[in-house]
């Protein structure tokens, strides 16, 4: 897509109540940092208090590289373009004996976790995912958590840890069998337990199921990522269960309220919104739905 037609996609949601726009796409040779700095520059511009955040180290690693500065400078420049903050992707399993047999084409562990090391520097907040239920094994797991740990200690800019289950449709992976529903929630637990210096572990509803999320609420996780509109349509070409995942405020609300738990909405940087723990939705009302623009 050109800057015009992303900035096209922004424009469709003025009518809205979005707060963020949420921004990945991957290495594409005829983009650069130019390219990216000037998105940013235009959505600010079109609608200043929208959070930016854009972009994985896979393709900051690349864009800088092909703009031969450093990682620190990289960001220092695009955070003065626009990029408020930088979501978790990419990570997948950082030791090498699994990276290079399902990520060897992108950055390696240590290059993601400096790109990440380099935006807590100059003040900005970032996630961290980590992709389970594949080849690796639980030592794999362990390793992967020490090292987000040992960065969270040194800058402390993480705000959420998010396991992402593997699913196995549409990939080259697609022999390898999916883990359980237990399995899930053992590894939501303990991410809990090892990650102690992270504030939110978030479970992504529209990848695992409602009631999977609802479950993985008394499993150590906090934040079950959202209202949304799938407009890549990512989850359902991996195989998870919603085909066409999006909930409205109140169906979030009362999933959440179903496990008791209170249903607070957030923004990126986990200010509070609103709280609708004693909120009751007008039935005869058109139920709010805040839609999320993916942008690729």
């Amino acid at each position: 897509m050109s800057v015009d037609a992303m900035i096209d996609v922004l424009k469709n949601y003025d009518d809205e109540p979005v707060t963020e726009v949420h921004i990945t796409g991957g290495v594409v040779p005829k983009q650069n940092l130019d390219f990216y700095a000037d998105f940013f520059r235009k959505a600010k511009a079109h609608r200043p208090e929208l959070h930016i955040k854009a972009l994985t180290p896979v393709e900051y690693y690349y864009i800088f590289k092909k703009a031969k500065l450093s990682h620190y400078e990289g960001m220092k420049y695009l955070k003065e373009a626009g990029l408020d903050s930088m979501p978790g992707g990419g990570a997948e399993i950082f030791h090498p004996e699994v990276r290079t047999k399902i990520a060897n084409d992108k950055c390696n562990a240590e290059q993601w976790l400096d790109i990440h090391e380099q935006a807590h520097k100059l003040g900005m907040r970032s996630n961290a995912t980590m992709l389970y239920g594949h080849i690796e094994q639980f030592w794999h797991r362990v390793d992967h958590m020490e090292r987000l740990r040992e960065l969270q200690d040194r800058t402390g800019g993480f705000q959420a840890f998010i396991p992402l289950k593997f699913r196995n449709q549409n990939n080259q992976m697609s022999n390898v069998p999916e883990v359980s529903v237990i399995e899930d929630l053992r590894n939501y637990a303990i991410a809990r337990i090892y990650l102690d210096n992270f504030h939110h572990i978030k479970a992504y509803w529209a990848m695992i199921s409602r009631q999977t999320a609802q479950l993985s609420l008394n499993f150590g996780v906090d934040d079950i990522d959202g209202t949304l509109d799938d407009t890549t349509k990512i989850y359902a070409m991996a195989g998870a269960e919603e085909q066409s995942p999006g909930m409205s405020t109140k169906e979030l609300v009362e999933l959440i309220k179903q496990v008791h738990r209170k249903p607070i909405e957030r923004d990126t940087l986990y200010n509070v919104i609103t709280d609708y723990t004693d909120h009751i939705f007008d039935g005869d009302a058109k139920p709010q739905f805040y839609k999320l623009p993916v942008i690729n």
